[in-house]
């Protein structure tokens, strides 16, 4: 399953640059491991966005809650699951596997 997850910064920017470098080595090791495929800020600056794979909601729950931003209460998560029906000949199969290429 596919997930997409927006974060929105609930609180001052101050306070999410404190953790910003632990969130980057947080987001390197769940790439690495194969969750999170990508991610990156939002250009309105006010959050950020990731699209991950997952078993199941429980499994991104757990992973989401090792997220230094969530550990410090600076990120509210809007989680959005589906299964993706078709991609682009180019989008890796195995994030997508019932998923018609084109």
């Amino acid at each position: 399953m596919l997930y997409v997850v927006v974060l929105r910064y609930i609180r001052p920017m101050e306070e999410v640059q404190l953790h910003l470098d632990s969130h980057r080595d947080w987001l390197v090791t769940h790439m690495k491991a194969g969750c999170i495929v990508v991610a990156g800020p939002m250009p309105s600056r006010d959050g950020g966005l990731l699209l991950a794979q997952s078993e199941d909601r429980a499994e991104l729950d757990a992973v989401l809650a090792q997220d230094s931003f969530h550990v410090h209460r600076v990120v509210e998560y809007d989680i959005h699951a589906f299964e993706p029906a078709l991609r682009a000949a180019s989008f890796p199969a195995n994030w997508a596997l019932e998923a018609k290429a084109l």
